[in-house]
């Protein structure tokens, strides 16, 4: 292979439309554009320089312009530039990016595709003989590792297993140090250390027994060939003579290592990154590097990015007041953002009464967004654990608004939920003969009793991982079970199974471009116009298993990225209670302290600034109606027959005391409650989905009589208005068996 084969090695540039801008005529035209601070990175192009860049700084366009200049300007050979992402979308974008402004040629990849060409390219002669086949996935060496061994792993297990092997491996840990490493960097093993060190040592030797190799060893190997053949790294490091990383925050002792060798005693070297949006420290990823860079390189030419292009300064507002309250390393580098875009909205902060309340309220407003132009894909729901999906996947189902799951399977096509569902259907058919099912006397026993044959327990496994989203998969299943006991008196097993067999269905049909459901890792490098930021609350944001001041400040810089991803409108709500009619224990999020109503306030910027805004009302479950007038901190609701303020969201969506006199219309009640039955049967979905209880009283009491006066009840957002509102309004009128003769 010659070394124009390895260096371009069959990479291809994306593919340009000709929509594209026209190339820039001269090196100085590629300056055209920049902002000072982007311009001082284009053109700093000799020696160590570090750019510290916030979200929505334009850093992708900084770097590009800079490779692009150097190389039109002619100080910078295409050949001699490697730059290094940490994904293949990033890599493509920056190539894309790079023949735009017509410098094709270089090369950027990700660590991984870099090492991987040259481990290739110089295998036969630093090792002799071909380069051991990569396996794709390493579940099946871990469970036979696992076998060797004598150790019983379930899936969830083999998967948390595989990630502490691949931390070891980044971090270079052998097996023989995993657990002095592992307590020392404050790891919660799925295992005993002693075992996962057992396994580790066990799975290497199986892994060189079958000659194959896995892809950590890409970087290790890579590692030790440029450490042991002087030769080797002279002949790259003659290649290469300029780097560029970009999210350099992300980087893992093993890749800062594998750029060591690379750059020799060279310094020619542009790194990029922000401290605050370091969220990966569970791969092995560390700030530290970046931090570092200034003591490493004392000459360095640094250059901050904080003009924000992406967000309104509402946003960016909101964003700063996170970061003001941060403590730690990282805290003390964080970047202050300056919004270089027009007003906005200001961040909406909604408390709901209970969860399905806050998923409802989100697809209602959603729904509404996209009914008047937003386009689907444009908004997002962001979520801290893939197991909160599914109550967003079925409320925006149930509300007809399509969506894409991005980082996760649906809820319902994950393994550990298909299987429950295969057991809890044999249960339904079988349970006289289940002795699972002795003791268990109503549904939701019955439920948890089957599950807990696939896994559940009552309280969940310590630290993060495949076990903990297993468990929690399950968990959604038994308060799924308990919510549909609650809203159907009598429901047994068989029209539990009926439910989640109606909502696979629905949430199974094809989705073109739609809503995107995300968790907040996966939406890292993504941006939308509008963000719907949900379950904003203690116990989620921080999530439980994050105990020491590092793992708490790393929850922060989650939400921190959460919210800098929405371009233009930000949503960001709570509930009080996981279920309806639950004890309304939780507590908004601590990291929104003094950035919300009523939390007080911070000091220092935040206190200054005022809170970052807040729209807070209450409608179905507690949600904000959004054809009823609004209701903000400053105008407290009130009883409407004694004029006390209210603070119960039952009792705002009644405007009245529960103990005031009522004066509903209990004939158009009860017409109204079995009307809602007959809807809710036809639908396959919990009667609370139609109305609540509460919504039916308001309706009895006020009896409108026109689409006006119905949209004033909290609880009849514009989706229910449009689909329910001409039948309510004629039981209102007191015609007869409206909605009840089987007709839709």
């Amino acid at each position: 292979m010659s070394r124009e084969t390895w260096q371009h090695g069959g990479v291809t540039a994306a593919t340009h439309s000709t929509l594209f801008p026209q190339v820039p005529d001269s090196a100085d035209a590629v300056l055209d554009g920049l902002d000072p601070e982007q311009r001082e990175v284009a053109t700093a192009l000799r020696g160590p320089v570090c750019v510290l860049a916030g979200a929505g700084t334009g850093k992708t366009r900084a770097i590009t312009h800079r490779i692009a200049y150097g190389v039109r300007a002619g100080i910078l050979q295409p050949a001699s530039v490697l730059a290094v992402t940490f994904t293949n979308r990033a890599a493509g974008e920056m190539r894309g990016r790079l023949r735009q402004l017509g410098a094709s040629g270089v090369q950027a990849r990700t660590f991984h595709s870099a090492a991987l060409r040259q481990l290739q390219y110089f295998w036969p002669k630093a090792v002799g003989g071909t380069l051991p086949r990569l396996v794709d996935r390493k579940i099946q060496l871990v469970a036979d590792a696992a076998a060797a061994c004598r150790i019983r792993l379930d899936r969830g297990e083999l998967r948390d297993a595989a990630a502490e092997i691949e931390w070891s491996k980044v971090t270079q840990t052998v097996p023989a140090d995993y657990a002095v490493a592992a307590a020392g960097a404050g790891r919660q093993a799925p295992r005993d250390p002693a075992e996962i060190a057992q396994l580790y040592a066990a799975y290497e030797d199986l892994k060189r027994g079958r000659g194959v190799i896995d892809f950590e060893d890409v970087l290790l190997l890579t590692v030790a060939v440029l450490q042991d053949r002087h030769d080797v790294a002279e002949q790259v490091r003659a290649q290469y003579q300029h780097f560029v990383v970009d999210e350099y925050q992300d980087v893992s002792p093993l890749q800062q290592r594998l750029l060591e060798l690379w750059l020799g005693d060279r310094d020619d070297l542009c790194v990029v990154g922000d401290a605050s949006q370091t969220i990966y420290s569970f791969t092995g990823a560390t700030p530290d590097h970046l931090l570092d860079f200034r003591s490493r390189h004392p000459g360095a030419t640094v250059v901050k990015l904080v003009r924000d292009y992406r967000s309104t300064p509402q946003v960016v507002h909101l964003a700063n007041g996170l970061l003001a309250q941060a403590r730690g390393r990282a805290a003390d580098h964080r970047l202050e953002l300056v919004s270089q875009r027009t007003a906005g909205p200001e961040p909406v902060h909604t408390e709901y009464t209970d969860e399905p309340a806050e998923a409802e309220g989100a697809a209602r407003r959603i729904r509404e967004l996209v009914d008047s132009g937003v386009p689907a894909a444009e908004i997002a729901v962001l979520f801290r654990t893939n197991s909160q999906s599914e109550t967003y996947e079925q409320a925006l189902a149930d509300a007809g608004v399509p969506y894409q799951l991005r980082g996760a399977e649906r809820f319902f096509d994950r393994p550990e939920v298909r299987k429950a569902n295969s057991a809890l259907r044999a249960a339904a058919r079988f349970g006289g003969n289940d002795s699972l099912l002795d003791d268990a006397v109503d549904l939701p026993s019955q439920v948890r009793a089957v599950l807990s044959g696939e896994g559940w327990v009552p309280e969940p496994p310590a630290g993060s991982g495949a076990v903990r989203e297993r468990w929690e998969s399950l968990a959604a299943l038994v308060g799924l079970a308990q919510d549909f006991a609650a809203a159907r008196a009598g429901a047994t097993l068989s029209d539990l199974v009926v439910e989640l067999d109606e909502r696979a269905s629905a949430q199974h049909a094809p989705t073109v471009q739609g809503v995107t459901l995300a968790s907040l890792h996966s939406a890292k490098g993504l941006e939308w116009d509008v963000v719907f930021l949900v379950g904003v609350a203690e116990g989620m944001m921080p999530i439980t298993y994050a105990k020491t001041d590092e793992q708490i400040e790393e929850e922060r810089r989650l939400l921190y990225v959460g919210v800098t991803r929405a371009r233009e409108r930000l949503h960001l709500s709570w509930a009080l209670a996981r279920s309806p009619g639950g004890r309304p224990s939780r507590r908004p999020s601590r990291f929104l302290k003094g950035l919300r109503p009523g939390s007080g306030t911070t000091g220092g910027r935040v206190a200054a600034g005022g809170p970052a805004g807040v729209e807070r009302g209450f409608g179905a479950g507690g949600a904000a109606a959004v054809a009823a007038p609004r209701r903000t901190a400053r105008t407290p609701a009130r009883c409407r027959v004694c004029g006390r303020s209210l603070t119960d969201a039952g009792e705002m969506k009644l405007m009245r005391c529960e103990d005031c006199p009522s004066d509903m219309d209990e004939g158009v009640y009860e017409r109204l409650r079995e009307w809602r039955a007959v809807q809710a049967g036809r639908s396959g979905q919990p009667a609370f989905c139609v109305f609540t209880d509460k919504t039916l009283m308001a309706i009895a009491e006020s009896v409108p009589e026109d689409e006006r006066e119905l949209a004033r009840i909290p609880g009849v957002g514009a989706r229910k208005l449009n689909r329910y509102g001409a039948e309510v309004l004629a039981i209102c009128a007191g015609q007869e068996g409206v909605g009840l003769d089987g007709d839709d």
